[in-house]
């Protein structure tokens, strides 16, 4: 793709975050951008944005778990472009917490967001695409859609199911001249894994089963964003890659230690890769409480989205 492309790409979820960055990257190498949110109160913010990276993106309201904001939105872009080249499936939620301590509700909110969303605007665009005889599709998945982990039973098996469609549509659609890449990052500091952290009700229960160990796995998550300098540019760059690349690549891993822990997992027997898991995360999430140790986390719950 040269320079000067005025190619359309939909980001999805652009208020804030991994979305809004990828809308400000994209933008910036020449594509015409549809920066995406669910509430129209974040437009101004994003079109600041825009003008402070000197660059200019159209902001468009999308839901993407309502079906006719899903279709007008996507109409927009290809009425505004003639066609669409590319959608970025990064609108998502964060659901934290114990399985038991995760409400149905809470369960299927999470799926129609990270998992039927993604499915529906993919689904939109893909008659396009196929009409024009090329197209890329971007999913914004995690290393959590290629590892299991505590406290993110939920999370992970959003992300899994996304990593299981991306995989399957990239071989349907390879004929067609379509492309699908999964773009999975680690920890990463956005609000996201910060302040929004989408915490599931019942895991702040202190009476609850697993409270204590819910508050030494939140800590130890603190710890690895702090040691960790990943911010939501090195995913827009990945993004950017798989959207510009000659021959774009099915999966993506941002991040030295999600590279490292994904590079593990698939060389290691399962057994053994669990032990490993056992020994750095699980014990010390599980030890016997210190008689000093304070067992408290901030009372900031619900599900945010990532936009």
């Amino acid at each position: 793709m040269s320079e000067t492309s005025r190619d359309g790409v939909l980001v999805t979820g652009a208020g804030t975050g991994f979305g809004l960055a990828t809308a400000l990257r994209l933008a910036a190498r020449g594509f015409e951008v549809f920066a995406t949110v669910p509430d129209p109160a974040q437009t101004d913010a994003v079109h600041a944005a825009a003008a402070q990276a000197g660059v200019s993106v159209h902001v468009l309201r999308l839901d993407v778990t309502d079906a006719e904001s899903v279709a007008s939105a996507v109409a927009a872009a290809v009425e505004r472009t003639g066609g669409l080249y590319a959608v970025v499936n990064n609108a998502g939620l964060g659901l934290r917490g114990f399985f038991e301590d995760l409400a149905d509700a809470e369960i299927r909110r999470l799926f129609d967001v990270n998992v039927f969303g993604s499915l529906a605007v993919t689904r939109a665009a893909l008659p396009h695409f196929r009409r024009a005889r090329r197209g890329r599709v971007v999913f914004v998945s995690s290393a959590g859609g290629r590892i299991g982990a505590m406290s993110l039973s939920g999370y992970c098996a959003a992300k899994f199911a996304i990593e299981g469609l991306a995989e399957s549509l990239a071989l349907e659609v390879a004929p067609l001249g379509i492309s699908v890449s999964l773009v999975e990052p680690g920890l990463v500091m956005t609000p996201h894994f910060t302040v929004n952290r989408g915490r599931a009700r019942a895991a702040l229960d202190p009476a609850g089963p697993y409270y204590r160990w819910f508050v030494r796995h939140e800590a130890m998550v603190d710890e690895v964003l702090r040691a960790r300098r990943i911010v939501p540019q090195d995913v827009a760059r990945t993004i950017e890659r798989a959207l510009t690349a000659r021959r774009p690549r099915l999966r993506y891993v941002v991040g030295t230690g999600a590279r490292l822990m994904v590079g593990l997992k698939r060389c290691l027997p399962d057994q053994v890769f669990a032990r490993l898991y056992e020994a750095q995360v699980v014990r010390m999430v599980t030890r016997p409480r210190r008689s000093d140790e304070t067992e408290r986390v901030p009372a900031r719950l619900g599900m945010e989205r990532n936009d």
